[in-house]
């Protein structure tokens, strides 16, 4: 099939990718000549595990391009993406569907015959039928359908998350439009992946309320861990006692410094205010982001207590930034509540991630950046863990602990055991453990 993605940010660039893997002809379109001129001459504007050398076989087998122009993909394509991206409103928290809109309008004009328009950005209940109306409007003689396809990729897992979801969900209005996204997928056949075929509008909520419960089963885990430190329990337990029970599941119960990346803080807000516009407050995932801000907020008085009270001329070595490990997303990521807190704390920061430097850049300033977890801790007298990359999941503690002055290590990430740091000499702090 020839397919039109239109916005190579993360989801747009993996699906395009990923559907051309799968055979089809794909045309990924985006108004940033700089980062199509990039994807262009092999380079990644992300980082994902893989990305690189999938984009770069399907360039070479001619089933994978990139280009600004608009025109011509559109009115030679089956299908037609939409994966602009919807960030939060500022000052409100309403998902901003400003990119979506323009999208659909731009489309409009270049529809030639049967095409089925598809958002695969993640959009409030009711916005297909906006895209709709834009369309009809911007050409009343266009023969279009348009569908609700939501992503649910995990950054640093997408490409295997893509070929190998555990469902794909579409939100059709037609039969037409059905048969077209059932061929799309019919790669995925032989996975036995179900296709959930519903209306628009369920298809769009499916999305908001996916990430609305796993970032609840977050928050509720972290609210676990700190009342197992305040009863003399271990959190690990805890989770692998209730993860065990088929009805809740063992994913997305890790005691962490709070949520963040492109997905949950986004669409936590954004069904908040649907749901308050509709009249029917979803109160519970209103407690969840509240909780998860607090948590952010509070990790920086944690570390500072771990430190004896007072962290004022002390470097503190931090290793991650990235809200989570294969990523070089920091979009809401806890360092960035972190960091800042602890500077005004009067520490020094020195810190490294294997992928987000160059991102944390635009992000802090005067910070000290390391080339690897080792070169992090010197002249440190503390260290804390915020991402669980696999590189710090099996340090030298003796070189740790002769490394750091107080020999302090912070671990948000629960990825040691407290027995075997604490016989290295160090101090050793967790989340929800004795």
């Amino acid at each position: 099939m020839r397919v039109v993605m239109i916005g190579v940010g993360y989801v747009g660039l993996v699906s395009g990718t990923c559907f051309a893997d799968f055979g089809h002809e794909v045309v990924c379109v985006d108004k940033n000549a700089e980062r199509v001129e990039k994807l262009n001459n092999g380079v990644m504007p992300i980082y994902e595990p893989g990305l690189d050398r999938l984009v770069e076989s399907n360039v070479e087998a001619g089933r994978l391009s990139f280009t600004t122009e608009l025109a011509d993909p559109v009115a030679e394509a089956d299908v037609v993406f939409i994966a602009v991206g919807t960030p939060s409103r500022r000052g409100d928290g309403y998902a901003d569907l400003t990119y979506v809109y323009a999208a659909a309008e731009e489309l409009a004009r270049h529809l030639n015959g049967p095409t089925v328009v598809v958002t695969k950005s993640t959009v409030p209940v009711g916005t297909g039928d906006e895209v709709e109306a834009i369309i009809a409007r911007s050409n009343p003689d266009a023969d279009f359908d348009v569908v609700s396809n939501p992503e649910f990729l995990r950054e640093g897992a997408a490409i295997e998350d893509f070929k190998r979801p555990d469902r794909v969900v579409v939100g059709v209005t037609s039969e037409r439009a059905e048969k077209v996204m059932r061929e799309l997928y019919r790669p995925l056949y032989l996975n036995e992946t179900p296709l959930v075929v519903t209306d628009r509008r369920t298809s769009e909520l499916i999305k908001y309320a996916a990430n609305a419960f796993l970032a609840t089963k977050i928050g509720f885990i972290n609210q676990m861990a700190d009342l197992c430190e305040a009863m003399g329990a271990d959190v690990q337990q805890v989770s692998r006692g209730i993860g065990l029970d088929n009805r809740i599941g063992s994913k997305f119960l890790h005691a962490s410094p709070g949520y963040g990346g492109s997905c949950f803080p986004k669409d936590t807000l954004a069904l908040s205010r649907t749901a308050s516009d509709a009249g029917t407050p979803v109160t519970i995932v209103d407690a969840v982001i509240a909780s998860n801000d607090r948590r952010k907020a509070s990790m920086a008085e944690r570390i500072m207590r771990a430190a004896g009270g007072s962290l004022e001329g002390k470097t503190v070595a931090v290793l991650g930034l990235a809200f989570k490990p294969n990523t070089d997303d920091m979009r809401d990521a806890p360092s960035l509540a972190i960091i800042p807190a602890l500077q005004k704390m009067g520490a020094t920061i020195r810190a490294f991630d294997p992928e987000s430097i160059g991102e944390a850049r635009r992000h802090f300033e005067d910070v000290t950046y390391a080339d690897d977890a080792y070169d992090t801790l010197r002249g440190a007298d503390l260290a804390v863990i915020l991402t669980e990359w696999n590189e710090f999941r099996a340090l030298d503690m003796k070189r740790l602990s002769d490394s750091l002055a107080d020999k302090i290590l912070i671990d948000l990430r629960n990825i040691y055991r407290p027995e075997e740091v604490r016989s290295f000499g160090l101090t050793y702090h967790s989340l929800g453990r004795p």
